[in-house]
């Protein structure tokens, strides 16, 4: 069983993207990167999060592996495209970590619909109970955080389905390339697939129409922005595409359930994932 002094002695740096006392976020095996964005190893305490700490919408699946005591739960949170509040439970627990996927990563893993898993919170030996048992084993059987992460990265490797749909790997990549500001129409042109049939493959692999998905690339291209404090509102709002700051505190209401100024003066109870995109 792996335990926090762990992280002092984990050797393979040019894994490691973020570390703190109790927390260690590391990469996935390079030809996993396309899929998943990083693992995180959070050791929680009493005070860690605050009790409202809430995750913002990337669009993206996350699997959690939540242990406490002798109790291991696993669950999926399927592609979000609202915030959700994990700081109060979060705490609690002795040892969780997250397997934090990119855009249609999860459903190259598990190849269901992403569309019937959007914004739901789901036991994952509901969805694929072989594939939970194999994560609870590598738990039991990891005598190191170096080591688990190795597990993972074979039971990965191993489970992966698919690979991603050519078309809309492009249309993701056009999505990001501009930061949410390409059109639908335009997507069609590029991959000379209707508009319908587009939406049918994001939903799908995704978990939501490609004018979903855009917005929530731009929203959180302004999350980035909102952390420089000399970049005015008005500014954020017009290199960020917007028609005018009147529909940038629109979208960003709609997806984030406050004002960007709000979620300025409160960064800290909220958490984003900047390796997503």
């Amino acid at each position: 069983m792996i335990s926090k002094q762990d992280m002092r002695t984990f050797g393979e740096h040019h894994r490691v993207l973020l570390q703190t006392k109790d927390f260690i976020c590391l990469r996935p095996h390079a030809h996993l990167s396309e899929y998943i964005s990083n693992y995180n190893i959070t050791f929680p305490t009493q005070d860690l999060m605050p009790v409202g700490f809430t995750e913002m919408p990337c669009g993206c699946a996350t699997l959690t592996i939540e242990q406490n005591r002798q109790n291991l739960s696993i669950f999926l949170d399927g592609p979000t495209t609202k915030p959700y509040v994990i700081g109060s439970q979060a705490n609690q627990l002795e040892l969780m970590i997250t397997i934090e996927f990119k855009p249609a990563g999860f459903y190259t893993l598990i190849g269901i619909s992403q569309s019937e898993l959007t914004d739901q919170t789901i036991p994952l030996d509901a969805i694929n109970p072989a594939f939970s048992r194999q994560i609870s084993e590598a738990m039991e059987k990891a005598v190191s955080i170096s080591e688990l992460a190795v597990r993972l990265d074979s039971l990965l490797l191993t489970n992966m389905r698919t690979i991603c749909h050519p078309q809309l790997r492009f249309a993701c990549q056009s999505i990001l390339a501009e930061a949410g500001n390409t059109t639908v129409k335009q997507l069609s042109t590029d991959t000379h697939y209707s508009e319908r049939q587009l939406n049918r493959i994001f939903k799908e692999h995704i978990g939501m129409s490609a004018k979903s998905f855009s917005r929530l690339v731009r929203i959180n291209h302004t999350f980035r922005l909102l952390k420089k404090p000399n970049h005015s509102l008005t500014f954020i709002s017009d290199v960020a595409g917007f028609h005018d700051l009147s529909h940038f505190h629109r979208d960003f209401n709609l997806v984030c359930g406050i004002t960007p100024q709000t979620y300025r003066e409160n960064m800290s109870d909220f958490y984003i994932n900047p390796t997503k995109f």
